[in-house]
């Protein structure tokens, strides 16, 4: 058995970027944990002020839980560092809060974004999952490290802007794309009406061009951060 977690910016991250592997790890018998670090939804308002959302944020909680139980993961911890505001933060912070994290889960692999989004709350949490990772003899390594793409975030960033996208890891979800868009639905509040790329028929057709890329009904592409193999 592996132990997995995902480490995302905003409930539905997870899902978006890497339902379909989730629900396979979890086949496969591996524990699969979801760690969630922004709240969502404050970015909305001009000022962030979570007092009026309080309603928004059990209706969102709520769907990060079904979500999550759908795909079978263990356990979703949702935080509650300010939406698309972390670039506002000291970068240590967010990296005390993943080694803390990694030192309770003790992960064998993680998935994460990538950094060349457009979002910048995934731009700093993939700075400190790549600070926190770092294999400094004694702590415990995580053996793979591996970044997602996010729809509605990476293929928003323009080319030149940022490290764009260049997929070398494949997942096939043939058997567990079915759980990743019905996860997706749970996520009403979050998804949007095609042909926008959040619909879930816009990552059904991810997912299938996914797929078609290595020759397999649906799959969910990664970038290779690291593979320490003992």
């Amino acid at each position: 058995m592996k132990k997995v977690i995902v480490i995302a910016a905003h409930p539905d991250d997870e899902v978006l970027g890497c339902g379909g592997t989730m629900a396979r790890h979890v086949i496969q018998g591996d524990e699969v944990n979801s760690i969630i670090l922004a709240e969502g939804i404050t970015s909305r308002d001009l000022k962030r002020n979570r007092d009026i959302h309080n309603e928004e944020f059990e209706i969102l909680h709520k769907a990060a839980l079904k979500a999550n139980e759908i795909l079978g993961v263990s356990k979703v911890q949702l935080l509650d560092f300010p939406d698309n505001r972390m670039d506002g933060l000291d970068l240590l912070d967010i990296v005390k809060k993943v080694e803390e994290i990694i030192n309770e889960y003790k992960p064998d692999v993680i998935y994460t974004h990538h950094i060349g989004d457009v979002n910048v709350d995934h731009q700093q949490i993939h700075r400190a999952v790549l600070t926190a990772v770092r294999p400094i003899p004694g702590n415990h390594r995580v053996q793979d490290l591996l970044f997602f793409e996010t729809a509605s975030s990476t293929e928003w960033m323009t080319h030149g802007s940022a490290p764009s996208f260049q997929p070398d890891w494949y997942v096939n979800i043939s058997e567990t794309l079915d759980r990743k868009l019905k996860a997706l639905e749970a996520y009403e509040y979050e998804m949007r009406d095609w042909p926008h790329a959040r619909s879930i028929r816009a990552l059904e057709h991810l997912s299938r061009w996914r797929g078609s890329n290595i020759g397999v009904e649906a799959a969910e592409a990664f970038m290779l951060g690291r593979k320490i193999i003992d």
